[in-house]
C-alpha cells in the first residue's frame, strides 16, 4: 500500500490529483459571475453587488477568495479613494488556464484563436478611449489600437477594420512623456492634438471605453448603443516616479488592448449586442448605503 501523494506525469507535465488553482478559485457559482463581470469591466464592489444580486458582505468574501488566488487585483479609485476598482487578470488567467488544461492532457493547453482577416466588406470598427486630459492614457490607447489592429489585419487598408479615437472631459496638450513612451515602441504622436469629447457627441461607436476613473462618472451618452467598458488605470503624469509611470501605463494598455482584440473579432459593427445595464440610481443609492456604514 503506497502513502502519501502520487504524482503521474504526462509529457512534462506533472498531475497530483489536486484540482488546480484557476478551477479551485473559479469553481463556486459566485466567483465564476464576479469573473464574468471584470471580464467585461473593471467594477467596485457596489456594481459587482447590483450585478450579481448578493449581499456586499458575500460579494466582498468572495472577492477576497479570487484576489489570494491571484486572478483579481484591486486599485483604490482616483475619483472616490472610499472606492476599489477590482481588475481581473487577463493574462494570469489565461497562464492558469493552459497550466489546468496542460495538467490534464497536454493537447488542452491553450491556444490564441486565429483573428479573422475578412472585415474588407464591413464598416471599421469604431473604438472611442476617454480619460480626463486626453494627455496621457487615450491617446496611448488609440494608437496601440490602431497599431495592433493594422498588423492583424494586413490585407486591410488601415483604419478599414478598427478606427480608435480618442478624448478627454477638461483636454491638456499632449504630454511629452507619452510621446517618448510611445517612440520607444515605433509610434509618433509628436503631432497628435487633444480633442474635448463633446467633438464626438453625435459620433457612433461600437465601444466607448473609459481609462479615467473621474471621466467614467461624467462620460455622455453616444448614439448606437455603444458597449461601454471602464478600465481603471492611474494618470502616469499624477505618479510620483516620473517617466516609468508612462512606461506602465503604455505596458498595462498594451495588454488589456491584446485581450479587447479578440473581442473585436467576434463583434461585428452590425451585431446586435446585449449588454447588461447597471440602473445609475440603484448603484448611488447603495454606494451611499455603503459609505455611511
Amino acid at each position: 500500500m503506497y502513502c502519501g501523494v502520487v504524482v503521474v506525469h504526462f509529457g512534462d507535465t506533472a498531475f497530483d490529483g489536486q484540482a488546480p488553482v484557476f478551477a479551485r478559485a473559479a469553481g463556486h457559482p459566485l466567483r465564476w459571475r464576479l469573473l464574468g463581470e471584470l471580464a467585461r469591466s473593471d467594477r467596485h464592489v457596489t456594481e459587482l453587488t447590483v450585478l450579481v444580486g448578493q449581499p456586499q458582505s458575500l460579494v466582498s468574501y468572495h472577492l477576497g477568495q479570487l484576489r489570494k488566488a491571484n486572478l483579481v487585483t484591486g486599485r483604490r479609485s482616483a475619483a472616490d479613494g472610499r472606492d476599489t476598482y477590482y481588475r481581473l487578470d487577463l493574462a494570469g488567467c489565461g497562464r492558469l488556464l493552459a497550466a489546468a488544461g496542460g495538467a490534464l492532457h497536454p493537447a488542452l493547453r491553450l491556444t490564441a484563436p486565429p483573428v479573422p482577416t475578412d472585415r474588407s466588406e464591413s464598416a471599421p470598427l469604431r473604438v472611442l478611449f476617454l480619460c480626463s486630459g486626453n494627455s496621457t492614457r487615450s491617446p496611448m490607447a488609440a494608437a496601440l489600437l490602431n497599431r495592433r489592429a493594422e498588423a492583424l489585419w494586413p490585407d486591410v487598408p488601415p483604419g478599414a477594420a478598427v478606427r480608435a479615437r480618442s478624448a478627454g472631459s477638461h483636454p491638456r496638450p499632449v504630454h511629452p512623456s507619452t510621446v517618448a513612451v510611445m517612440a520607444e515602441r515605433g509610434i509618433d504622436l509628436s503631432g497628435v492634438e487633444s480633442r474635448h469629447v463633446g467633438e464626438f457627441a453625435g459620433e457612433g461607436f461600437d465601444f466607448v471605453i473609459t481609462l479615467c476613473d473621474r471621466v467614467r462618472e461624467v462620460c455622455p451618452e453616444f448614439p448606437d448603443q455603444p458597449e461601454s467598458i471602464h478600465w481603471s488605470i492611474p494618470d502616469p503624469a499624477r505618479e510620483p516616479d516620473g517617466y516609468p509611470a508612462f512606461q506602465r501605463a503604455a505596458a498595462e494598455l498594451s495588454e488589456r488592448i491584446e485581450f479587447l482584440l479578440h473581442r473585436l473579432a467576434v463583434h461585428p459593427p452590425d451585431a446586435t449586442r446585449q449588454t447588461k445595464a447597471i440602473p445609475t440610481g440603484e448603484v448611488e443609492r447603495r454606494s451611499h448605503e455603503h459609505r455611511v456604514r
